[in-house]
């Protein structure tokens, strides 16, 4: 799917960016025994080839700033990250040719960080204990430090982000399924992917129901936040109307879910296992329906976590 004419043209510059999106959507049957009216589908998205679904948004991000003049050669690209945004960042960086600081928490996986690393992004952490929203704050503090420093891209307000799954993941979805969905089912991190997925899918067929799945505020599941506490940060771009059910979900469920996932073939981290055992929980309940999610990214990503103790 292409990007729109001035991201493309970029993307054309610089033709290793040509490999992110177009993943492929394949069929999960691992609820297809006990319920042979559902279909799942997921979108394979550690295939991007900075390994996550982040690699669209950043990619538009990035690009839109270059294209505008908001991110010049003398800029450093600051964003706050879970992890799989800030590789997407220190990526596209590099290819582009820009440096990149990541403000992250301290519990994020090795692997992550070691990934940011290699393609020569700076680190900033901040005190896991104090959630995902510390890291919000930090980089906000860090910005108006020295505003003249950075580029600020601030995923959690920019239009670009929720823009890029309006224009690609969602019309892959469409174009994948034949417009035939009845559920799809994802989480919040930034609200991108769903406000993008929401307003694209929901103006094909205002009857597709969009499950939002909801961590635990503490230890949490990597990549998404926590909504509904008074102290919890909203992301700006998120459009929570779009939200048709909201699904609790343990990190302990994700965990067990990635477990029986490797199982049956698909080998994926955490917060794709939280989305797939909030497509199991509705699925149970409906009896029927044709469900989309998405495998954000690959299981090899946390191996020094406990996920695979």
């Amino acid at each position: 799917m292409p990007w729109d004419p001035r991201i493309q043209a970029l993307v054309d510059r610089h033709p290793s960016l040509r490999a992110v999106g177009n993943t492929p959507l394949v069929p999960v049957d691992l609820l297809r025994r006990e319920l042979p009216d559902v279909e799942v589908f997921a979108k394979m998205e550690s295939l991007n080839p900075g390994g996550s679904l982040k690699d669209r948004p950043v990619l538009r991000m990035l690009l839109s700033a270059v294209d505008d003049g908001r991110l010049k050669p003398d800029k450093t690209v600051l964003d706050s990250s879970s992890g799989n945004a800030g590789i997407a960042y220190a990526m596209i960086g590099r290819i582009i040719g820009v440096p990149v600081e990541i403000v992250i928490p301290d519990n994020a996986s090795a692997e992550r960080k070691k990934r940011m690393r290699a393609h020569g992004a700076r680190l900033t952490f901040t005190d896991a204990l104090l959630g995902y929203d510390e890291a919000l704050r930090e980089v906000r503090r860090r910005y108006e430090a020295d505003p003249g420093h950075y580029f600020f891209c601030d995923q959690y307000s920019n239009q670009d982000n929720w823009r890029a799954h309006y224009e690609t993941t969602a019309v892959e979805i469409l174009e994948q399924t034949g417009g035939r969905v009845t559920h799809v089912v994802v989480g919040v991190g930034t609200g991108g992917t769903l406000t993008g997925l929401g307003r694209r899918l929901k103006e094909h067929d205002p009857a597709i129901r969009l499950v939002c799945v909801i961590p635990e505020a503490f230890p949490g599941v990597e990549g998404l936040k926590p909504l509904g506490r008074a102290e919890d940060i909203v992301p700006a771009i998120l459009d929570e109307k779009l939200i048709d059910e909201r699904v609790p979900v343990t990190v302990d469920e994700a965990y067990a879910m990635c477990v029986r996932l490797a199982a049956a073939g698909f080998f994926v981290g955490q917060s794709s296992g939280a989305y797939m055992a909030g497509v199991e929980r509705v699925a149970r309940r409906a009896g029927h329906g044709r469900f989309v999610t998405l495998f954000n990214d690959i299981g090899e990503r946390y191996f020094s976590t406990r996920l695979w103790d």
